[in-house]
């Protein structure tokens, strides 16, 4: 058994919607709430518990179980590895974990022939090891826990807002001004649930930092910098500001260079390392279709 532990910052909200650790959902707290696995200052507590600021929040991980998927020997691109996690470079096009309809070829079934099922089990079977997910068109850097220690930190310091990351993608039109700040919530698309969307409804806090790299005739090159990671994010915000990523097939309504999938790369990621603290960063250049592109554009 592993444990985080967590020092509340605010007062009012109920624990079960303040854990709110990257790719551990809601109902998962609930039971780890449930069975005693989460505790407040040292005792049990219930899922409606509102926090006082100050309260001191520890988290006990059950022991991993095997997942019931397929390892599967894919070739991974690994840009790290030690005993605690590993970070991986993702191509454009894989699919980071197994869902229905999908229970092959994936990031997690290559992992778990890799790692030879030594991954953390916090996020259930399907997905061991995934701390945060990137989509299946969007290609970079994504970190992998093979612990549960190294998950419960990644995944709070996700939640602390102190892990960097840092992506590029290719624009529709000329981005202006050449930096800013999109601070607008999201949530399921009310009219169409298998979307995102800006909207006051059931929606979650996001923020995402933007800065243009460089214009082209009509599109433009952006780094954006996520201060929250909802999902779909970046894809959402700059089609809200009227800017879509290019080729994405679900909040684009062009595609005039024939892009399969959405031009978003995940270039950079800082984090500090679970076991010894240290600040690590690493950088991948974008994968050989979007230098095309950009060669295409300039």
């Amino acid at each position: 058994m592993e444990n985080i532990t967590l020092i509340c910052e605010e007062s009012g909200i109920r624990i079960d919607k303040y854990i709110n650790l990257d790719g551990i959902t809601r109902a998962m707290v609930q039971k780890l709430i449930e069975n005693g696995s989460i505790t407040v200052n040292g005792k049990p507590t219930k899922n409606n518990y509102k926090l006082k600021a100050g309260d001191r929040i520890n988290i006990v991980s059950e022991e991993p179980k095997d997942a019931n998927i397929e390892a599967e020997d894919i070739a991974l691109d690994i840009v790290y590895e030690d005993e605690s996690l590993l970070v991986v470079n993702k191509p454009q096009g894989m699919v980071v974990h197994p869902a229905p309809g999908n229970y092959s070829g994936t990031l997690v079934n290559a992992l778990m022939h890799h790692c030879k099922g030594n991954l953390s089990g916090i996020n259930g079977v399907l997905r061991p090891g995934i701390v945060h997910r990137i989509d299946k068109d969007t290609s970079g850097l994504l970190l992998v826990a093979k612990t549960n220690e190294a998950h419960l930190s990644l995944s709070a310091q996700i939640q602390k807002k102190t892990v960097k990351r840092e992506y590029i993608c290719v624009c529709e039109g000329i981005v202006k001004p050449k930096r800013g700040i999109v601070d607008a919530p999201i949530g399921r698309d009310p009219s169409n649930r298998l979307k995102m969307a800006v909207t006051p409804i059931n929606s979650k806090h996001a923020v995402t930092h933007f800065e243009v790299i460089e214009h082209f005739e009509n599109a433009s090159l952006v780094k954006c910098v996520l201060e929250t990671g909802r999902t779909h994010q970046i894809r959402v915000h700059m089609q809200y500001i009227g800017h879509p990523v290019m080729g994405d097939p679900m909040y684009s309504k062009a595609n005039p260079m024939n892009l399969q999938g959405q031009v978003l790369h995940a270039r950079v990621i800082g984090f500090d390392h679970p076991a010894s603290g240290e600040y690590m960063e690493f950088a991948v250049e974008p994968p050989e279709y979007f230098e095309s592109l950009l060669e295409k554009l300039r």
